[in-house]
């Protein structure tokens, strides 16, 4: 398709049910997913789809970076209706929208960067087509971000545990993971990204279930984004960092993964991730409304607390 022509994707689905995970509200990830399916989609229609771009070109789609805003919520028996457009270089936009009270509102925004990365494991060997060509690079790695190097004496982790404010989860990167029999793929720093912040919240007292019990708060994320900084291999261990690093207005607290492996006495960053959380009051007084972060939980999410 021309990169002039505004002719949109338009792809109709629905969530899994593996993403309502609390009542009947759909989590980000499976936002994301969406995303990642209307993605595929566009592909297919603007020359080539991934079997394809694989089999016959020896490309291997990637997701570098995906962004979204999540200005509404998503239920489980929700319609979605994604649209994909070309934006400027090798990047889409995407938004999902459902039917509600006779209009179409919008759950997400999302901004997308796509990359054809040349496939060592891959036969094909034929040029893309010409619709794609601008996508293709010779390696997944984005120039610019730095390693950090472990000093004598020193591990993984004690150069990256440092700080009251910084949770450090390491994890082998398993098959499931992964995709083109060697990488991590974006979706699974998605996943990624959910369990950290998991950790990190029981680890601070504060879990999910606790707030659920003791105080019927909903957690709910406006905002996520999670990039792709260079390869992480099949079952190599990835470094996850996790740090609040602001709250915001007192509802909303400002959270960063990092995520590296190490490689010689390098740790080379994979991956990285912004999330944007809070919490809905589910009943009693306020029900419906976003939680005021009080000073204990304040303080537990900033690592000062006991």
């Amino acid at each position: 398709m021309d990169r002039g022509q505004a002719t949109p994707t338009v792809v109709h689905g629905s969530p899994a049910f593996e993403g309502a995970n609390i009542r009947t509200w759909i989590g980000f990830k499976h936002f994301m997913y969406l995303v990642e399916h209307a993605v595929l989609r566009w592909l297919r229609d603007n020359g080539a789809g991934v079997r394809e771009l694989y089999s016959e070109y020896g490309l291997g789609l990637e997701i570098t970076d995906c962004s979204v805003q999540l200005p509404a919520v998503l239920e489980i028996d929700d319609e979605v209706r994604a649209e994909v457009v070309r934006g400027r270089g090798n990047r889409l936009t995407v938004q999902l929208s459902v039917a509600r009270d006779g209009a179409r509102t919008t759950v997400l925004r999302g901004k997308v960067t796509v990359a054809l990365v040349r496939e060592r494991t891959a036969n094909g060997h034929r040029r893309p087509p010409k619709s794609l060509a601008d996508f293709t690079v010779d390696e997944l790695a984005v120039p610019g971000h730095e390693h950090r190097r472990i000093p004598r004496g020193q591990t993984a982790t004690s150069v990256l545990a440092t700080g009251p404010a910084a949770f450090l989860w390491s994890w082998r990167a398993p098959y499931f993971y992964c995709h083109y029999s060697e990488r991590v793929q974006h979706s699974g720093f998605v996943r990624t990204l959910e369990e950290v912040v998991d950790r990190y919240l029981a680890d601070r007292g504060i879990s999910v279930g606790r707030m659920l019990a003791e105080r019927s708060w909903i957690p709910v994320v406006s905002r996520a984004r999670v990039r792709l900084l260079d390869a992480a291999y099949m079952e190599e261990t990835v470094h996850t960092v996790f740090t609040v690093t602001d709250i915001l207005r007192g509802v909303m607290f400002d959270g960063r993964m990092d995520c590296y492996v190490q490689r010689g006495d390098e740790l080379v960053a994979v991956a990285t991730a912004q999330i944007l959380h809070g919490y809905a009051i589910a009943a009693g007084p306020g029900a419906g409304g976003l939680a005021e972060l009080d000073d204990g939980v304040v303080s537990a999410l900033l690592g000062s607390g006991s």
